[in-house]
């Protein structure tokens, strides 16, 4: 007997089946009834402000991943299951200690402080990369504040770390990556209020306003000595484009510094999987799709060295194929980071999602 009952987003878990139809403000349907919950689709109703949900039961039972695998999905999981790369994991201690600092950071943006704060946060951040041996990134584990100004700092300068570890920078390197990341957004503390948390869209006069924030960060550091000039520079340009249609300046190609590259990748994506005041968050997999059609003004090695480090499906988790299978993710794909490899909970069927035999199915 199937029964339902509502529960706070905060209790749901992985493996847990949806009991009523979840709608956005336009009232489109993102989520059925039936739907098996993943982690990352927790999230995007986390992000979305669901505060609570209708889940349904077999029995009054949870469903429990791995209850629910048949002996066939079982063998197979065992088989073909490779461990996801180390993610970067913050333990909440370190993550109450970062959020502490951002939020100092952001409410007292003075000269003097902003270097020593700022140095302070990213070698917490450092040393949470060290300490996981950390070469990916599952944005869901790195929440330290509902806040959005202070999320998104330690997103992109977490995730500009990995990037750039990815790519064999040096230590010196990724700790000025991290810096500009951490304080890219600081001259947002310069844009009138009722710019900054607008629940609409932008006037053409009040984004022309809005977009003057990079300008004010480097303002506010540039002749801070404890400050490199390769960190003003990232903090500067990270909302300027390979094409020249960015800003502030419209700089291109080589012209914008290779630190402001990596972080403007982290900066679009962060931004686009996150709740707004002015929109809704979307689904990381769809960000991600949205940023490889950007060709023309992101640099494509980077995307590509920021691709390999997302964890969009971690292995062991749920997801519901186009073909209505529930599948349990046993492999990462490198080369193709939507299609990964996954076993059908109930055929026990391995689907490659990333061969082209498996190319009419999709991840929903």
């Amino acid at each position: 007997m199937i029964e339902r009952k509502a529960i706070s987003i905060s209790d749901a878990t992985e493996g847990m089946s949806l009991g009523g139809t979840i709608e956005d403000r336009m009232g489109r349907p993102l989520m059925k009834p039936g739907d098996v919950l993943s982690d990352y689709k927790i999230e995007r109703l986390r992000r979305l402000g669901l505060g609570t949900l209708q889940i349904q039961y077999d029995n009054g039972v949870d469903i429990d991943p791995d209850k629910i695998l048949s002996d066939k999905a079982r063998e197979n999981v065992e088989k073909y299951r490779v461990e996801d790369p180390n993610k970067v994991h913050l333990e909440q201690v370190v993550k109450d200690r970062i959020c502490e600092g951002v939020k100092f950071l952001y409410a007292n943006p003075d000269p003097v402080q902003l270097a020593e704060t700022t140095q302070a946060v990213t070698y917490e951040l450092m040393e949470a990369i060290k300490k996981s041996d950390a070469v990916a990134v599952n944005i869901a584990d790195l929440k330290v504040s509902d806040e959005y100004t202070l999320e998104h700092s330690v997103d992109v300068a977490t995730i500009s770390m990995i990037t750039a570890k990815k790519q064999g920078k040096s230590q010196k390197e990724l700790f000025e990556i991290g810096m500009a990341g951490l304080m890219h957004d600081i001259g947002k503390t310069k844009v009138p209020p009722e710019i900054l948390n607008k629940p609409a869209k932008l006037t053409f006069e009040e984004f022309k306003e809005m977009k003057k924030h990079s300008l004010y960060s480097y303002q506010m550091v540039k002749d801070n000595t404890s400050i490199s000039n390769d960190v003003k520079l990232a903090m500067l340009q990270h909302h300027e484009k390979l094409d020249g249609s960015g800003y502030p300046y419209g700089i291109k190609g080589d012209e914008i510094h290779p630190y402001a590259k990596i972080i403007t990748i982290a900066d679009i994506f962060d931004a686009l999987v996150t709740n707004r005041p002015y929109k809704r968050g979307i689904a990381p997999k769809e960000a991600v799709e949205m940023m490889m059609g950007m060709t023309e003004t992101l640099d494509m090695k980077d995307l590509k060295s920021f691709l390999s480090t997302m964890i969009l499906y971690p292995v062991d988790s749920l997801v519901q194929l186009s073909n209505g299978e529930v599948a349990r993710v046993v492999k990462k794909n490198p080369d193709f980071l939507l299609r990964p490899m996954v076993v059908g909970v109930t055929s026990g069927t391995v689907y490659d999602l990333g061969d082209i035999r498996c190319m009419n199915l999709v991840i929903v």
